[in-house]
């Protein structure tokens, strides 16, 4: 049986550009998908169309659609069209819940509704890492991800390329090129100058370091003329050099902060006249996380990227009232609440780097369900401009109900105000079939224990908490179970289930090795045995399944803690 050709057309103008091009097909295919009918491009005008016009003076990410008697106009940006054309798809019932699962409704026939709405992202930079969207770039577009996302290519709108991508000093200035005959220009530390690589910082206040870092910096641009964001950020290290110059600045400005952001602003200035449309990006992270007390800003052209390192996630950043206050150097300290407030009245380009996961464990139930929104709205009511959400990182993703949290935080980053728990709903109740009330039941039950118990969970922990006891895990394990028997007959949702079944299988594991000495090596082998079978790679955030396997052997909490390059003290990985 041959297919009716719909009464609808997509106009495109001739010679279209090709993000509208992309857009035109990706109407056509779900159109089609949805009702049957074959849904043409076309050049010239018809009696019912969805016209997409690329429109400049809207900007990249916006887009408005007007949809009335039949017709509707997409207009929009770069991305903004594209994005346009998937709100249209999603308003007639559309959801594009993982790379590999998607609800397209079966219509008998496509009637245009009748709506009008203009929308433009809070944030202009918008990004996470969870596995799929790192992988397949039209399900990146799809989640109206633009950050430093490499596969989303011209034709998909395009991202923000970005080089170096934080703790980047040692790119700037290489401890293997300048350690041993200019130790001047590393941070002095307890009395010496710390040139070993990945565990140093630079001397800011040293001038020819500012000559070599600008000089680097502009060849690293001129090597990758896409950029859009430059990295010139401290390593991923605790040290702050302590050299009398450095003290001497931390102090006057309040915070180590200001002496950073005096060396960017520099780098910035002179750089700015031959790289006019770059961003020069830099992190406050540990140390350099409060505000400079002084006169010392962001130029315009620079950003500072926030870490939410020390919070916990279990409760919200405006609500929690645990002290994870850094120290100053007058020797009061700041919690990161006020930072980010802060940051928000001296800064007008804020990014944000949090964090969403369990880094330790990944597949570890992790309480943050209900504080995702109010913590991106915290964000959006501080002047910040781009968030990066750092969630699992795994090549093959992990449990914990994953695909669930990367499409919530997809539609957080787009618009903090979203309504949470209809995503919640929507995505349960067609990911998961009958097992969707039970897996609410499940989230909803491990937020509420660690609120009612004022459980603080932080971003690397082990699983020592009494969030983990016994009689949580069991109550977890009922609604499991209940899952389980709900979709017996699904099996691929039987199959769903079973991958987050292995969050608690996991944690008994860990916790029976840890903290009562006894290892089931029997229940071990199957473990890891079906976690290999579900695709899953990394346990732990920086080692493989099989060192995490041999860490518990040795008694520790990670496999990395037999690294001696990781913790200086364990016995090297063979």
């Amino acid at each position: 049986m041959k297919a009716n050709t719909s009464a609808i057309t997509i106009l495109i103008s001739e010679n279209a550009e090709e993000q509208v091009n992309y857009a035109a097909k990706e109407l056509c295919h779900y159109l089609s998908l949805m009702s049957g009918e074959i849904f043409e491009m076309a050049e010239t005008q018809k009696e019912n169309q969805i016209s997409l016009i690329l429109d400049q003076s809207l900007g990249a990410d916006e887009f408005t659609i007007d949809s009335k008697n039949g017709n509707a106009a997409i207009r929009g940006g770069k991305r903004g069209i594209i994005y346009g054309a998937y709100e249209l798809l999603e308003t007639l019932g559309c959801r594009f819940f993982t790379a590999t699962s998607e609800l397209v409704p079966h219509k008998e026939k496509i009637e245009l509704p009748e709506f009008s709405t203009h929308q433009k992202p809070v944030f202009e930079f918008r990004q996470h890492n969870y596995h799929e969207a790192r992988k397949y770039a039209r399900f990146a577009v799809k989640c109206r991800l633009n950050g430093h996302c490499n596969i989303i290519k011209e034709k998909h709108g395009g991202h923000m390329p970005y080089t170096w991508f934080v703790h980047s000093f040692q790119n700037i200035i290489d401890p293997d090129i300048y350690g041993k005959d200019h130790p001047e220009y590393f941070a002095l530390h307890n009395g010496e100058r710390v040139t070993t690589r990945h565990k140093n910082q630079l001397c800011l206040t040293n001038p020819e370091v500012l000559e070599i870092a600008t000089e680097n910096v502009r060849k690293a641009l001129i090597k990758n003329p896409e950029t859009r964001i430059i990295s010139i950020s401290q390593n991923d290290w605790p040290m702050n050099c302590e050299c009398p110059a450095c003290r001497a600045s931390d102090l006057k400005e309040g915070s180590p902060a200001g002496t950073l952001l005096k060396f960017v602003n520099a780098i910035a200035e002179r750089l700015e006249p031959e790289f006019p449309n770059v961003i020069f990006d830099t992190l406050a992270y540990n140390h350099t996380r409060p505000i400079p007390t002084s006169e010392t800003r962001a130029r315009h052209n620079v950003c500072v990227r926030l870490c939410s390192i020390e919070a916990c996630f279990s409760h919200s950043f405006e609500a929690c009232d645990q002290d994870r206050s850094v120290l100053l150097p007058d020797g009061s300290r700041s919690d990161f609440i006020t930072d980010l407030r802060n940051w928000g009245t001296v800064c007008d380009r804020v990014y944000i780097w949090d964090y969403v996961t369990c880094f330790a464990h990944y597949p570890a139930p992790h309480p943050n369900w209900n504080v995702l929104a109010p913590n991106m709205q915290a964000f959006a009511k501080n002047n910040v401009k781009g968030v990066y959400e750092q969630g699992c990182g795994a090549s093959a993703g992990s449990t914990d109900f994953n695909e669930l949290r990367a499409y919530l935080i997809s539609k957080l980053l787009w618009d903090p105000w979203t309504d949470v728990q209809k995503h919640i709903r929507e995505f349960t109740d067609f990911f998961y079939g009958n097992a969707a009330p039970y897996v609410r039941e499940y989230i909803s039950y491990i937020c509420k224990v660690a609120e009612d118990e004022n459980i603080h969970v932080g971003f690397n922990d082990d699983l020592s908490s009494t969030l983990f006891r016994k009689e949580i895990l069991d109550t977890l394990q009922g609604f499991i179970d209940k899952a389980k028997e709900a979709v017996k007959s699904d099996p691929i949702r039987l199959y769903r289930i079973g991958k987050a079944e292995l969050s608690l299988r996991w944690v008994r594991l860990k916790r029976g090795a840890m903290l009562d000495d006894t290892l089931d090596t029997e229940e071990a082998n199957r473990f890891f045995t079906d976690w290999r079978s579900y695709g899953l790679t990394r346990i732990d955030e920086w080692c493989s399944p099989e060192t995490t396997y041999r860490g518990m052997l040795h008694g520790l909490w990670r496999g990395i803690d037999l690294y001696e390059h990781w913790t200086g003290d364990g016995p090297e990985e063979l």
